[in-house]
């Protein structure tokens, strides 16, 4: 499950890391390559809350593979075709793949293991996209830097196919759920808590990928001794070690751990604005984003869990599209700030981050019943 979610990350945000060379090879502006990234996210979070409920009743392992064949035929479509409405397409085909992924293979996980474990089972799962973004993206920038961006489109084609054949083999078959108007969509947009972390999922992601999206820009801007690739790697190993720590904590501590995520995040933004690309600062903002990244997706899908005791795959379809909304919102308002000048234009991206991480933090403070803990079984304590 780790493995789908690292390819469902990477098929994203590759665009992110080979911006300049697509950039180049299709003819567009850097705001049509982010634009890839963000019309993924759109149809993500369009298809998510729609397709989950139609195919709630399905078998979970043979929808997952039915959405892998979807991943693949995605990515090497966009890795051989030369013509960007053809590649938007193929984008929207594995934006609505990842749409119903996302949400559904949280839920699958959290049925195969007892309620004190449901945060460790979707840390890790979503570990895969942790380590997409840490391992995944700057090994596809490096493939796209030697042997041409399509080639990372079809590697990656490659990849989820054999992980569907694992998936095949591996994974256990688990029956659906029938749709009911307790657990419909409309039902869980009722529930007061739910919207909470709703509202902290829209402002944490769009401070996050607001600026990640264009991270080769602000890599640029602040003149990052390293260069993208360096940032990437500094950038994973800070990811890399937050998943790991919010694994052991997430079920009993997760609104402190939600809060310090927010607070590190925003610290790391304060530093690229107020140190720029002076030597070591930088590094050390890169780290803490990073940091502050890991458990993202984590945090907020294991809080909505936490609200329901049945169709989680329905309460987290509606995370997932707010997720995916704010991504399309902020690379689309990204883009806009872009317009009038690159240099110009990250520094107001960073600034807009930063009073995103600001306000979440304030929310997350205060949502005391909303973020919850799990209690400790009494044979643990």
């Amino acid at each position: 499950m780790a493995s789908v979610t690292f390819v469902g990350i990477l098929s994203e945000l590759v665009p992110s890391g080979i911006l300049p060379q697509m950039t180049e090879g299709l003819g567009v502006e850097e705001s049509d390559v982010g634009f890839l990234v963000g019309v993924y996210a759109l149809a993500s979070a369009v298809a998510a809350i729609p397709l989950v409920s139609a195919t709630l009743a399905f078998n979970r392992k043979a929808l997952l593979m039915a959405l892998l064949i979807g991943f693949a035929v995605s990515n090497v479509v966009v890795g051989v075709s030369s013509s960007y409405p053809v590649i938007i397409a193929a984008r929207i085909v594995g934006g609505i793949c990842a749409g119903v992924m996302w949400p559904m293979i949280a839920a699958y996980g959290t049925r195969l293991v007892p309620e004190h474990m449901h945060g460790k089972a979707i840390t890790v799962i979503m570990s895969g996209n942790t380590l997409g973004i840490s391992i995944g993206l700057p090994a596809m920038t490096a493939i796209g830097l030697m042997f041409g961006w399509r080639s990372v489109f079809l590697a990656l084609g490659g990849i989820v196919a054999v992980i569907a054949v694992l998936s095949y083999f591996f994974l256990p078959s688990v029956s659906g759920e029938k749709l009911s108007k307790s657990n419909s969509p409309l039902a869980v947009l009722k529930m007061p808590s739910i919207l909470i972390v709703l509202l902290l999922t829209f402002l944490s992601v769009a401070a996050h990928y607001g600026v990640y999206t264009y991270i080769t820009l602000l890599v640029e801007m602040i003149g990052f001794a390293g260069g993208i690739g360096v940032a990437l790697l500094i950038f994973g190993i800070g990811s890399v070690i937050s998943v790991v720590l919010s694994a052991k904590y997430i079920d009993a501590h997760l609104r402190p751990l939600i809060v310090v995520m927010l607070g590190i995040g925003g610290l790391s933004m304060a530093l690229f604005l107020a140190f720029k690309g002076m030597a070591g600062v930088s590094h050390i903002a890169f780290f803490l984003w990073g940091l502050a990244f890991g458990p993202l997706v984590t945090m907020y899908q294991t809080a909505v869990s936490k609200q329901v005791e049945k169709a989680k795959d329905v309460a987290t379809s509606v995370q997932s599209s707010v997720f995916n909304l704010s991504i399309m919102i902020a690379t689309w308002v990204g883009g806009m700030l872009l317009n009038d000048s690159p240099s110009a234009g990250i520094k107001r991206i960073v600034y807009l981050s930063l009073a995103c991480f600001i306000a979440a933090m304030i929310i997350a403070f205060l949502a005391k019943r909303t973020l919850r803990s799990s209690p400790v079984p009494a044979s643990r304590k």
